[in-house]
Protein backbone atom coordinates (compact mmCIF):
# COMPACT_ATOMS: atom_id res chain seq x y z
CA UNK A 1 0.00 0.00 0.00
CA UNK A 2 1.56 3.51 -1.14
CA UNK A 3 1.51 6.27 1.40
CA UNK A 4 -0.78 8.12 -0.50
CA UNK A 5 -3.31 5.38 -0.14
CA UNK A 6 -1.97 4.96 3.56
CA UNK A 7 -3.09 8.65 4.23
CA UNK A 8 -6.19 8.84 2.25
CA UNK A 9 -7.37 5.97 4.46
CA UNK A 10 -6.20 7.58 7.52
CA UNK A 11 -8.68 10.49 6.57
CA UNK A 12 -11.10 8.85 5.28
CA UNK A 13 -11.43 6.90 9.11
CA UNK A 14 -11.27 10.08 10.13
CA UNK A 15 -14.23 11.84 8.23
CA UNK A 16 -16.41 8.23 8.92
CA UNK A 17 -16.19 8.78 12.88
CA UNK A 18 -17.00 12.49 12.24
CA UNK A 19 -20.04 11.79 10.11
CA UNK A 20 -20.96 9.04 12.29
CA UNK A 21 -20.70 10.84 15.54
CA UNK A 22 -22.91 13.57 14.11
CA UNK A 23 -25.97 11.52 12.73
CA UNK A 24 -25.65 9.52 16.72
CA UNK A 25 -25.51 13.12 18.01
CA UNK A 26 -27.99 14.70 15.74
CA UNK A 27 -30.32 11.96 15.73
CA UNK A 28 -31.23 11.45 19.60
CA UNK A 29 -31.14 15.19 20.10
CA UNK A 30 -34.06 15.01 17.43
CA UNK A 31 -35.75 12.33 18.68
CA UNK A 32 -35.88 13.90 22.78
CA UNK A 33 -37.27 16.98 21.26
CA UNK A 34 -39.74 15.42 19.73
CA UNK A 35 -40.49 13.39 22.71
CA UNK A 36 -40.82 16.39 24.80
CA UNK A 37 -42.55 18.31 21.88
CA UNK A 38 -44.96 15.89 21.89
CA UNK A 39 -45.85 15.99 25.68
CA UNK A 40 -45.79 19.86 25.09
CA UNK A 41 -48.00 20.21 22.06
CA UNK A 42 -50.81 17.57 23.76
CA UNK A 43 -51.13 19.57 26.70
CA UNK A 44 -51.35 22.95 24.85
CA UNK A 45 -54.07 21.28 22.71
CA UNK A 46 -55.85 20.06 25.67
CA UNK A 47 -56.00 24.00 26.65
CA UNK A 48 -56.45 25.43 23.77
CA UNK A 49 -59.48 23.18 23.17
CA UNK A 50 -61.16 25.12 26.30
CA UNK A 51 -60.20 28.48 25.84
CA UNK A 52 -61.81 31.10 23.73
CA UNK A 53 -59.43 33.95 24.73
CA UNK A 54 -62.54 35.86 25.11
CA UNK A 55 -60.96 37.66 28.21
CA UNK A 56 -58.00 38.61 26.52
CA UNK A 57 -60.57 40.19 24.02
CA UNK A 58 -62.76 42.14 26.31
CA UNK A 59 -60.35 43.38 29.10
CA UNK A 60 -59.55 46.95 28.79
CA UNK A 61 -55.67 45.82 30.71
CA UNK A 62 -54.84 43.84 26.85
CA UNK A 63 -52.24 46.67 25.71
CA UNK A 64 -52.31 47.76 21.94
CA UNK A 65 -50.37 46.04 19.20
CA UNK A 66 -48.83 47.42 16.40
CA UNK A 67 -48.33 45.19 13.22
CA UNK A 68 -44.92 46.38 11.44
CA UNK A 69 -45.15 44.95 7.81
CA UNK A 70 -42.02 45.38 5.76
CA UNK A 71 -42.56 45.37 1.68
CA UNK A 72 -40.51 45.40 -1.10
CA UNK A 73 -41.51 44.13 -4.60
CA UNK A 74 -44.51 42.32 -2.76
CA UNK A 75 -47.62 43.94 -5.49
CA UNK A 76 -49.32 40.72 -6.08
CA UNK A 77 -49.61 39.52 -2.51
CA UNK A 78 -49.89 43.25 -0.23
CA UNK A 79 -53.20 43.79 -0.47
CA UNK A 80 -54.33 39.81 0.46
CA UNK A 81 -52.19 40.45 3.64
CA UNK A 82 -53.06 43.65 4.53
CA UNK A 83 -56.89 42.81 4.37
CA UNK A 84 -56.25 39.86 6.63
CA UNK A 85 -54.78 41.88 9.19
CA UNK A 86 -57.12 44.46 9.64
CA UNK A 87 -59.94 41.87 9.97
CA UNK A 88 -57.94 40.39 12.89
CA UNK A 89 -59.92 40.22 16.07
CA UNK A 90 -58.07 42.73 18.91
CA UNK A 91 -59.71 45.22 20.77
CA UNK A 92 -56.96 47.90 19.51
CA UNK A 93 -54.13 47.15 17.19
CA UNK A 94 -52.52 49.13 14.20
CA UNK A 95 -50.79 48.37 11.08
CA UNK A 96 -47.83 49.97 9.47
CA UNK A 97 -46.86 49.06 6.21
CA UNK A 98 -43.03 50.38 5.24
CA UNK A 99 -43.05 50.58 1.58
CA UNK A 100 -38.59 49.75 1.66
CA UNK A 101 -38.34 51.40 -1.44
CA UNK A 102 -40.06 48.50 -4.23
CA UNK A 103 -39.70 48.77 -7.38
CA UNK A 104 -42.73 47.25 -8.57
CA UNK A 105 -46.44 48.50 -7.90
CA UNK A 106 -46.28 48.02 -4.39
CA UNK A 107 -47.01 51.19 -3.06
CA UNK A 108 -49.56 52.27 -5.76
CA UNK A 109 -51.94 49.05 -5.33
CA UNK A 110 -52.34 49.58 -1.37
CA UNK A 111 -52.77 53.73 -2.72
CA UNK A 112 -55.07 52.49 -4.65
CA UNK A 113 -56.50 49.15 -2.87
CA UNK A 114 -57.47 51.02 0.10
CA UNK A 115 -57.85 55.17 -1.19
CA UNK A 116 -54.77 56.03 0.95
CA UNK A 117 -53.88 60.16 0.91
CA UNK A 118 -50.34 61.68 1.06
CA UNK A 119 -50.30 62.97 4.94
CA UNK A 120 -47.61 64.60 7.55
CA UNK A 121 -47.17 62.23 10.54
CA UNK A 122 -45.29 63.03 13.19
CA UNK A 123 -42.22 60.56 13.43
CA UNK A 124 -39.41 60.46 15.95
CA UNK A 125 -36.18 58.42 15.39
CA UNK A 126 -35.34 56.06 18.73
CA UNK A 127 -33.59 53.55 16.32
CA UNK A 128 -31.09 54.86 13.60
CA UNK A 129 -32.86 53.78 10.30
CA UNK A 130 -33.75 55.75 6.90
CA UNK A 131 -36.28 57.68 7.25
CA UNK A 132 -39.77 57.72 5.24
CA UNK A 133 -39.77 60.18 2.21
CA UNK A 134 -43.63 60.12 2.25
CA UNK A 135 -46.78 58.46 4.31
CA UNK A 136 -50.15 57.86 3.83
CA UNK A 137 -53.18 57.51 5.65
CA UNK A 138 -57.44 57.12 5.00
CA UNK A 139 -58.86 58.58 7.51
CA UNK A 140 -61.59 56.21 6.84
CA UNK A 141 -59.38 53.26 7.47
CA UNK A 142 -57.16 55.03 10.39
CA UNK A 143 -55.69 52.12 12.03
CA UNK A 144 -53.68 51.84 8.59
CA UNK A 145 -50.41 54.01 7.80
CA UNK A 146 -48.07 53.21 4.73
CA UNK A 147 -44.77 54.63 4.91
CA UNK A 148 -42.68 54.79 2.10
CA UNK A 149 -38.56 54.64 2.40
CA UNK A 150 -35.50 54.81 0.22
CA UNK A 151 -34.70 51.27 0.46
CA UNK A 152 -32.46 49.72 3.14
CA UNK A 153 -33.04 46.77 3.66
CA UNK A 154 -35.34 44.43 5.99
CA UNK A 155 -34.18 44.92 8.98
CA UNK A 156 -33.97 48.82 8.08
CA UNK A 157 -37.57 48.88 7.12
CA UNK A 158 -38.83 47.20 10.49
CA UNK A 159 -36.34 49.65 12.34
CA UNK A 160 -38.27 52.12 10.37
CA UNK A 161 -41.85 50.81 11.39
CA UNK A 162 -40.54 50.48 15.16
CA UNK A 163 -39.64 54.58 15.21
CA UNK A 164 -43.38 54.87 13.80
CA UNK A 165 -44.97 52.70 16.39
CA UNK A 166 -46.15 53.61 19.67
CA UNK A 167 -48.11 50.64 21.18
CA UNK A 168 -46.53 49.08 23.99
CA UNK A 169 -46.06 45.44 21.92
CA UNK A 170 -45.53 44.81 18.12
CA UNK A 171 -45.51 42.40 15.82
CA UNK A 172 -43.70 41.53 12.82
CA UNK A 173 -45.41 40.43 9.94
CA UNK A 174 -43.84 39.08 6.43
CA UNK A 175 -45.63 40.74 3.51
CA UNK A 176 -46.40 37.30 2.16
CA UNK A 177 -48.64 36.03 5.50
CA UNK A 178 -52.14 35.54 5.83
CA UNK A 179 -53.16 35.47 9.60
CA UNK A 180 -55.67 33.71 11.21
CA UNK A 181 -58.33 36.16 13.20
CA UNK A 182 -57.49 35.48 16.43
CA UNK A 183 -53.70 35.15 15.83
CA UNK A 184 -52.87 38.17 17.84
CA UNK A 185 -54.76 37.30 21.18
CA UNK A 186 -53.28 33.54 20.66
CA UNK A 187 -50.38 35.35 20.73
CA UNK A 188 -50.90 37.52 23.76
CA UNK A 189 -52.65 34.79 26.05
CA UNK A 190 -48.93 33.51 27.00
CA UNK A 191 -48.23 37.42 27.56
CA UNK A 192 -51.04 38.27 29.86
CA UNK A 193 -50.97 34.99 31.71
CA UNK A 194 -47.16 35.33 32.52
CA UNK A 195 -45.84 35.51 36.59
CA UNK A 196 -42.75 36.93 34.99
CA UNK A 197 -42.51 39.44 31.90
CA UNK A 198 -42.65 38.20 28.66
CA UNK A 199 -40.47 40.00 26.03
CA UNK A 200 -41.31 37.56 22.82
CA UNK A 201 -44.26 35.59 21.90
CA UNK A 202 -43.80 33.38 18.53
CA UNK A 203 -46.06 31.44 16.96
CA UNK A 204 -46.53 27.96 14.12
CA UNK A 205 -46.43 28.76 10.91
CA UNK A 206 -48.06 27.04 8.18
CA UNK A 207 -47.70 26.96 4.05
CA UNK A 208 -50.79 28.76 2.66
CA UNK A 209 -49.82 26.64 -0.85
CA UNK A 210 -52.75 24.69 -1.77
CA UNK A 211 -55.42 26.44 0.33
CA UNK A 212 -58.02 28.89 -0.58
CA UNK A 213 -57.36 32.28 -0.02
CA UNK A 214 -60.87 34.73 0.24
CA UNK A 215 -60.77 38.25 2.03
CA UNK A 216 -57.81 38.24 3.17
CA UNK A 217 -57.90 34.74 5.03
CA UNK A 218 -57.46 31.33 4.47
CA UNK A 219 -61.39 29.49 3.91
CA UNK A 220 -60.28 26.36 2.65
CA UNK A 221 -57.16 24.40 3.69
CA UNK A 222 -55.68 22.05 1.32
CA UNK A 223 -51.75 20.56 0.24
CA UNK A 224 -50.55 21.80 -2.86
CA UNK A 225 -49.77 20.01 -5.89
CA UNK A 226 -46.12 19.79 -6.56
CA UNK A 227 -43.85 17.79 -4.88
CA UNK A 228 -41.85 20.52 -3.55
CA UNK A 229 -44.19 22.29 -1.95
CA UNK A 230 -45.50 18.89 -0.29
CA UNK A 231 -42.07 18.26 0.93
CA UNK A 232 -41.83 21.79 2.47
CA UNK A 233 -45.47 21.05 4.14
CA UNK A 234 -43.76 18.47 5.68
CA UNK A 235 -40.47 20.04 6.81
CA UNK A 236 -42.42 23.10 8.32
CA UNK A 237 -44.48 20.21 10.64
CA UNK A 238 -41.35 18.58 11.61
CA UNK A 239 -39.87 22.08 12.47
CA UNK A 240 -42.86 23.43 13.91
CA UNK A 241 -44.58 21.23 15.99
CA UNK A 242 -41.69 18.95 17.20
CA UNK A 243 -38.58 20.75 17.29
CA UNK A 244 -39.55 24.49 18.41
CA UNK A 245 -41.79 23.50 21.16
CA UNK A 246 -39.14 21.05 22.79
CA UNK A 247 -37.08 24.38 23.09
CA UNK A 248 -39.91 26.31 24.39
CA UNK A 249 -40.65 23.88 26.64
CA UNK A 250 -36.70 23.56 28.16
CA UNK A 251 -36.99 27.44 27.82
CA UNK A 252 -34.32 27.49 25.36
CA UNK A 253 -35.74 29.47 22.25
CA UNK A 254 -33.33 31.10 20.11
CA UNK A 255 -34.98 30.98 16.62
CA UNK A 256 -38.56 32.61 16.74
CA UNK A 257 -39.92 32.99 13.03
CA UNK A 258 -39.79 36.49 12.26
CA UNK A 259 -42.87 35.67 9.77
CA UNK A 260 -45.56 35.87 12.69
CA UNK A 261 -43.83 37.09 16.09
CA UNK A 262 -45.10 39.65 19.15
CA UNK A 263 -42.16 41.70 20.23
CA UNK A 264 -42.22 44.00 23.72
CA UNK A 265 -41.44 47.89 22.22
CA UNK A 266 -39.21 49.20 24.71
CA UNK A 267 -37.14 45.79 25.48
CA UNK A 268 -36.33 45.95 22.19
CA UNK A 269 -34.92 49.66 21.33
CA UNK A 270 -32.92 49.20 24.63
CA UNK A 271 -31.36 45.96 22.51
CA UNK A 272 -30.54 48.49 19.64
CA UNK A 273 -33.53 46.83 17.12
CA UNK A 274 -32.41 45.13 14.15
CA UNK A 275 -29.57 44.61 13.35
CA UNK A 276 -28.18 45.12 9.60
CA UNK A 277 -24.97 42.85 10.03
CA UNK A 278 -27.04 39.51 9.35
CA UNK A 279 -29.64 38.53 6.92
CA UNK A 280 -31.60 37.04 9.24
CA UNK A 281 -32.48 40.24 11.61
CA UNK A 282 -35.19 38.12 13.46
CA UNK A 283 -32.85 35.21 14.75
CA UNK A 284 -30.28 38.14 15.95
CA UNK A 285 -32.98 40.25 17.49
CA UNK A 286 -33.53 37.03 19.77
CA UNK A 287 -30.19 36.73 20.56
CA UNK A 288 -29.93 39.92 21.17
CA UNK A 289 -32.69 40.30 23.47
CA UNK A 290 -31.01 37.02 25.51
CA UNK A 291 -28.03 39.31 25.56
CA UNK A 292 -29.56 42.48 27.14
CA UNK A 293 -31.82 40.21 29.46
CA UNK A 294 -28.47 38.68 31.03
CA UNK A 295 -26.39 42.23 31.18
CA UNK A 296 -29.79 43.31 33.12
CA UNK A 297 -30.13 41.09 35.37
CA UNK A 298 -33.64 40.90 34.33
CA UNK A 299 -36.18 37.59 34.87
CA UNK A 300 -37.73 37.95 31.54
CA UNK A 301 -39.31 34.88 29.03
CA UNK A 302 -39.89 34.53 25.62
CA UNK A 303 -42.13 31.97 24.47
CA UNK A 304 -43.65 30.11 21.74
CA UNK A 305 -47.04 29.35 20.67
CA UNK A 306 -48.11 25.91 19.09
CA UNK A 307 -51.35 27.11 17.59
CA UNK A 308 -51.40 27.37 13.96
CA UNK A 309 -51.53 31.06 13.65
CA UNK A 310 -49.85 32.41 10.63
CA UNK A 311 -49.93 31.29 7.13
CA UNK A 312 -46.79 31.80 4.54
CA UNK A 313 -46.51 30.97 0.60
CA UNK A 314 -43.46 28.92 0.36
CA UNK A 315 -41.14 28.52 -2.84
CA UNK A 316 -42.59 26.88 -5.92
CA UNK A 317 -39.23 26.24 -7.98
CA UNK A 318 -35.95 24.91 -6.42
CA UNK A 319 -34.27 27.36 -7.31
CA UNK A 320 -36.33 29.86 -5.30
CA UNK A 321 -36.07 27.45 -2.61
CA UNK A 322 -32.49 27.46 -2.72
CA UNK A 323 -32.39 31.19 -2.22
CA UNK A 324 -34.16 31.17 0.84
CA UNK A 325 -32.12 28.08 2.52
CA UNK A 326 -28.92 29.63 1.49
CA UNK A 327 -30.38 32.98 3.35
CA UNK A 328 -31.00 31.35 6.09
CA UNK A 329 -28.49 29.19 6.65
CA UNK A 330 -25.80 31.91 6.25
CA UNK A 331 -28.26 34.49 8.62
CA UNK A 332 -27.95 31.26 11.22
CA UNK A 333 -24.08 31.00 11.17
CA UNK A 334 -23.99 34.66 11.17
CA UNK A 335 -26.00 35.19 14.43
CA UNK A 336 -23.93 31.72 16.31
CA UNK A 337 -20.59 33.43 15.54
CA UNK A 338 -21.88 37.10 16.20
CA UNK A 339 -23.21 35.72 19.97
CA UNK A 340 -20.94 33.14 20.30
CA UNK A 341 -20.94 33.85 24.31
CA UNK A 342 -24.15 32.54 24.55
CA UNK A 343 -22.88 28.90 23.99
CA UNK A 344 -21.74 27.24 27.23
CA UNK A 345 -22.49 30.48 29.17
CA UNK A 346 -23.94 29.24 32.30
CA UNK A 347 -25.71 32.41 32.74
CA UNK A 348 -28.19 31.59 30.22
CA UNK A 349 -29.38 28.37 31.90
CA UNK A 350 -30.97 25.95 29.46
CA UNK A 351 -30.19 28.22 26.42
CA UNK A 352 -26.34 28.61 26.81
CA UNK A 353 -25.64 25.06 27.63
CA UNK A 354 -28.15 22.94 25.44
CA UNK A 355 -30.16 24.92 22.79
CA UNK A 356 -27.01 27.34 21.65
CA UNK A 357 -24.45 24.56 20.84
CA UNK A 358 -27.64 22.49 19.17
CA UNK A 359 -27.79 25.32 16.76
CA UNK A 360 -24.30 26.01 16.83
CA UNK A 361 -22.91 22.83 16.06
CA UNK A 362 -25.81 20.69 14.55
CA UNK A 363 -28.21 23.51 12.69
CA UNK A 364 -25.23 25.38 11.92
CA UNK A 365 -23.05 22.92 10.22
CA UNK A 366 -24.61 19.84 9.90
CA UNK A 367 -25.50 20.41 6.75
CA UNK A 368 -21.88 21.04 5.56
CA UNK A 369 -21.43 17.34 7.63
CA UNK A 370 -24.41 15.60 5.46
CA UNK A 371 -23.75 17.23 2.43
CA UNK A 372 -20.09 15.73 2.74
CA UNK A 373 -21.22 12.30 3.92
CA UNK A 374 -22.90 11.97 0.52
CA UNK A 375 -19.61 11.50 -1.39
CA UNK A 376 -17.55 10.45 1.50
CA UNK A 377 -19.35 7.23 2.72
CA UNK A 378 -20.09 5.65 -0.79
CA UNK A 379 -15.61 6.61 -1.51
CA UNK A 380 -14.94 5.04 1.54
CA UNK A 381 -16.82 2.17 1.11
CA UNK A 382 -16.03 1.30 -2.59
CA UNK A 383 -12.11 1.71 -1.85
CA UNK A 384 -12.52 -0.25 1.05
CA UNK A 385 -12.02 1.97 3.72
CA UNK A 386 -15.17 1.22 5.73
CA UNK A 387 -17.47 -2.38 5.96
CA UNK A 388 -20.59 -2.88 4.63
CA UNK A 389 -21.96 -2.96 8.11
CA UNK A 390 -20.47 0.65 8.98
CA UNK A 391 -21.53 1.90 6.01
CA UNK A 392 -25.30 0.11 6.06
CA UNK A 393 -25.35 1.84 9.99
CA UNK A 394 -24.37 5.38 8.76
CA UNK A 395 -26.75 5.30 5.91
CA UNK A 396 -29.38 4.05 8.25
CA UNK A 397 -29.13 7.03 10.65
CA UNK A 398 -28.59 9.28 7.74
CA UNK A 399 -31.52 8.54 6.04
CA UNK A 400 -33.54 5.76 7.39
CA UNK A 401 -34.01 7.03 10.81
CA UNK A 402 -34.89 10.64 9.70
CA UNK A 403 -37.73 9.14 7.39
CA UNK A 404 -38.95 7.62 10.82
CA UNK A 405 -38.70 11.05 12.24
CA UNK A 406 -40.72 12.55 9.45
CA UNK A 407 -43.36 10.00 9.61
CA UNK A 408 -43.54 9.97 13.09
CA UNK A 409 -43.81 14.08 13.47
CA UNK A 410 -46.94 14.43 10.46
CA UNK A 411 -48.88 11.19 12.53
CA UNK A 412 -48.60 13.19 15.39
CA UNK A 413 -49.38 16.39 14.32
CA UNK A 414 -52.63 14.98 12.66
CA UNK A 415 -53.26 13.48 15.83
CA UNK A 416 -52.90 16.27 18.23
CA UNK A 417 -53.39 19.40 15.76
CA UNK A 418 -55.44 18.24 12.81
CA UNK A 419 -55.35 21.16 9.83
CA UNK A 420 -55.79 19.03 7.23
CA UNK A 421 -59.98 17.74 7.40
CA UNK A 422 -59.40 14.99 4.31
CA UNK A 423 -57.61 11.25 5.45
CA UNK A 424 -56.68 11.19 2.25
CA UNK A 425 -54.02 14.84 2.40
CA UNK A 426 -52.99 13.17 5.89
CA UNK A 427 -52.73 9.94 3.80
CA UNK A 428 -50.86 12.09 1.27
CA UNK A 429 -48.43 13.77 3.61
CA UNK A 430 -47.33 10.68 5.45
CA UNK A 431 -46.20 9.43 1.71
CA UNK A 432 -44.55 12.79 1.30
CA UNK A 433 -42.45 12.38 5.11
CA UNK A 434 -41.62 9.05 3.36
CA UNK A 435 -40.64 10.75 0.07
CA UNK A 436 -38.51 13.75 1.34
CA UNK A 437 -35.76 12.03 2.47
CA UNK A 438 -35.01 10.54 -0.68
CA UNK A 439 -33.88 13.77 -3.06
CA UNK A 440 -35.68 16.29 -1.48
CA UNK A 441 -33.64 16.66 1.95
CA UNK A 442 -30.17 16.18 0.50
CA UNK A 443 -30.80 18.85 -1.93
CA UNK A 444 -32.23 21.23 0.96
CA UNK A 445 -28.78 20.03 2.67
CA UNK A 446 -26.77 20.89 -0.24
CA UNK A 447 -28.40 24.42 -0.79
CA UNK A 448 -27.80 25.19 3.50
CA UNK A 449 -23.87 24.12 3.17
CA UNK A 450 -23.74 26.53 0.37
CA UNK A 451 -24.89 29.16 2.80
CA UNK A 452 -21.99 28.09 5.28
CA UNK A 453 -19.84 28.37 2.58
CA UNK A 454 -20.83 31.91 1.54
CA UNK A 455 -20.37 32.83 5.60
CA UNK A 456 -16.84 31.22 5.16
CA UNK A 457 -15.61 32.73 1.50
CA UNK A 458 -17.05 35.98 3.33
CA UNK A 459 -20.19 36.74 1.30
CA UNK A 460 -23.25 38.09 2.60
CA UNK A 461 -25.49 39.23 0.11
CA UNK A 462 -29.25 38.96 0.38
CA UNK A 463 -30.86 36.90 -1.67
CA UNK A 464 -34.50 37.89 -2.92
CA UNK A 465 -37.20 35.12 -3.01
CA UNK A 466 -39.95 35.93 -4.93
CA UNK A 467 -43.53 35.24 -4.79
CA UNK A 468 -46.10 34.58 -6.95
CA UNK A 469 -49.40 34.66 -4.42
CA UNK A 470 -51.48 31.71 -2.93
CA UNK A 471 -55.32 30.65 -4.86
CA UNK A 472 -57.98 33.28 -4.38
Amino acid sequence: MSPVHRTLLHLLDYANLIILTYFIVANAAYTILMAISLYAVTLHSRFAAHTSHADIADSPATPPITLVVPAYNEQDVIATTVHALLNLEYPEKEIIVVDDGSTDETLARLIKEFELQRMDLIYRESIPSKRPWASYLNPQVPNLVVLAKENGGKADALNTGLNMCRSPFFCTVDADSIVERKALLRLMAPIMHASVNTVVSGGLVRIANGCTVANGEVTEIGLPGTWIERCQVVEYIRTFLFGRPGWNFLKGNFITSGAFCLLHRETVVLAGGFGRDTVTEDIDMIARLHTLIEKKGWEADMVFTTDPVCWTECPKQFRMLARQRRRWQLGLVQTVFKHDRLIWNLKQGRLGLLSMPFHAYVEAFGSVVETLGLIILPLSFFIGAMPLSLFLLIMFLAVGYGTLLSVVSVLLAEATIRRYPKYSEMLTLVLYAFLENFGYRQAVSAARAHGVFQFVLGKRRWEVVTHEGVEA
